[in-house]
């Protein structure tokens, strides 16, 4: 856990040991910056040689950052480009705080657009990722060879186990110490092991200025402001569940009108219900789908083997 000023630290130190880890080199890597028309801007990792465009992109999701990937990323051995969404790591909050799949894949296409060359990508989200890679892959059919989303569905219900995700983002907006972050990822069953939950949790958080430590994405301050009023909290429940069956509808017209090869993989124990899955079997029947003896979070539990799933997707597009 570092306790240094974060001007300090050096976001890939972790790489080398994870690279050990996997016995696979770690490829050159940097942080690139978009700026959008309205001020705000993109921000992404580029794992790979300079001179080779991007062949995979990857989108995470809500309340993580690109580094979620690392592993993932350093698995699959392919150059890539992962964003950090709108409000989540180093990249520009919204002030509306819309985080959709459709606000989101119209705020990133430019920047993947302008990082990959225009090369068609084979586009990797999980969760809230997943929904805006398939935003994306319809509205820009170009851009996407072929689809993998990460225990997501358009029919998954947000009052469901994906609640969950909520519940833990809504403590405290600021804490004395990463330990206590890093405790709390654990006892919601989040982050793998302790050595990797204090990886996660050092790469999603930032230390202010009054020595307290902040969750670096928007999603923990929402989260925390609707737990502290239960009416704002009611209103919004209500409003979700309201447009829940909106919202999923826009999700299946997306995935139907995508071109491309998809890929659905889940987590044994993550938030896709049998339900779940079997509407998904239904409505796209050409889709491959891989199940991991993982929680939600597949690419921090069973990084490897998401990144074979991600390579037969990239071999197969």
């Amino acid at each position: 856990m570092r306790n240094v000023n974060d001007d300090a630290f050096d976001e890939f130190s972790y790489l080398p040991a994870q690279g050990d880890a996997l016995g696979v080199p770690v490829p050159p890597v940097r942080r690139l910056t978009h700026s959008l028309p309205d001020g705000r801007t993109v921000s992404a990792l580029r794992f790979g040689d300079p001179g080779l465009a991007p062949e995979v992109t990857f989108l995470h999701g809500a309340g993580l950052n690109a580094h979620t990937w690392d592993t993932t990323v350093l698995a699959a051995g392919l150059p890539a480009l992962v964003l950090d969404l709108p409000g989540h790591g180093d990249s520009s909050w919204r002030s509306d705080a819309q985080y959709t799949g459709d606000t989101l894949a119209a705020d990133i296409a430019p920047a993947v657009t302008a990082w990959t060359d225009g090369r068609p990508q084979t586009l990797v989200g999980h969760s809230l990722g997943g929904l805006t890679a398939a935003a994306l892959a319809a509205r820009h059919p170009d851009l996407v060879a072929a689809l993998v989303l990460v225990d997501i569905s358009p029919g998954i219900d947000p009052n469901g186990a994906a609640a969950s995700i909520r519940a833990f983002f809504a403590g405290p907006t600021d804490w004395a110490s990463r330990d206590e972050l890093v405790d709390r990822a654990l006892s919601f069953g989040l982050g793998g092991s302790r050595e990797a939950a204090t990886r996660g949790v050092s790469l999603n958080s930032r230390i202010r200025p009054d020595g307290r430590v902040e969750w670096k994405h928007h999603y923990a301050h929402l989260a925390n402001r609707l737990a502290a009023d239960p009416g704002a909290a009611a209103a919004v429940d209500a409003a979700q569940r309201a447009d829940a069956g909106v919202l999923s509808a826009a999700g299946w017209d997306h995935l139907a009108a995508v071109t491309a090869p998809v890929t659905l993989v889940t987590g044994t124990r993550g938030f896709l219900t049998e339900a779940d899955r079997r509407e998904f079997r239904e409505r796209m029947p050409a889709a491959r789908h891989v199940e991991l003896e993982s929680g939600h979070n597949v690419q921090e539990e069973r990084p490897v083997e998401l990144a074979a799933a991600v390579r037969a997707a990239h071999d197969g597009r």
